[in-house]
């Protein structure tokens, strides 16, 4: 597996104060440095931690994957074909929620979905849409034409440790598996740690983890280069 570091909560604390500590960009620089496998960010519509200089500044100086998070609106697929960044995965958005809550419904939407994603594909960008683990979003996912398809694992993790924590398990492999048969590649993230991460291997073939806030957490206590390298031993092991 993969192993792309989301840096959003650098741009959080630096927005705290308005002024420009932490860097997004050398935190970045010090993930790719020690070995991660990308960068992803989330470009919301509000701004409230990313903003648009900080993609374009990594797209232009940082020599690495950058997977730009973003809603399906028109603003969003303008900045995404001016970026051109390697990948795009499309979330749900809300304003008034505090992390994404859940999965994008794919399949109430798949008309939609199809227009919206088939220019950003024409671009070359590797598109990912980001789903619950059900078979009607998997499917619907398939027939819009992206590539790959980003696994919520929310609901695992708020399991993790309780008697439900088999059963948001075995949907996430169910579907990865029904997934990959119809020619998808797989990825997963939202709440993975260094605690429950650990069962994503028992998953087969998940191409990327997306893993944000518990390296920025751990970062407060260790610095940011240890903490990205413990979670790469994790999810790089065999």
């Amino acid at each position: 597996m993969l192993l792309g570091v989301n840096i959003d909560h650098v741009a959080t604390l630096r927005n705290a104060r308005g002024e420009e500590e932490p860097s997004v960009y050398d935190a970045a620089k010090i993930c790719v440095k020690v070995g991660a496998n990308g960068i992803t960010t989330h470009l919301r519509e509000d701004r409230r931690h990313i903003k648009d200089a900080d993609v374009y500044a990594l797209k232009k100086d940082l020599k690495c994957r950058l997977n730009l998070e973003m809603a399906a609106t028109d603003e969003m697929q303008k900045i995404a074909l001016d970026l051109l960044p390697h990948a795009c995965c499309i979330v749900p958005e809300k304003r008034q929620e505090v992390t994404t809550e859940g999965g994008l419904d794919v399949f109430s939407q798949q008309k939609r979905m199809i227009e919206f994603v088939k220019p950003l594909v024409n671009a070359g960008i590797e598109v990912s849409l980001f789903i619950d683990a059900e078979e009607k979003q998997v499917e619907a996912s398939y027939k819009t034409g992206a590539q790959f398809i980003e696994l919520h694992t929310g609901s695992y993790s708020q399991a993790f440790g309780t008697d439900k924590e088999e059963i948001e398990f075995q949907k996430l492999k169910n579907a990865t598996i029904f997934a990959q048969k119809l020619g998808l590649n797989v990825n997963a993230g939202h709440g993975l740690n260094y605690i429950n991460v650990h069962r994503m291997h028992e998953i087969p073939n998940l191409h990327e983890l997306n893993i944000g806030h518990s390296i920025i957490s751990r970062a407060i206590f260790t610095g940011l280069e240890c903490a990205v390298k413990d979670m790469m031993n994790l999810v790089y092991k065999n």
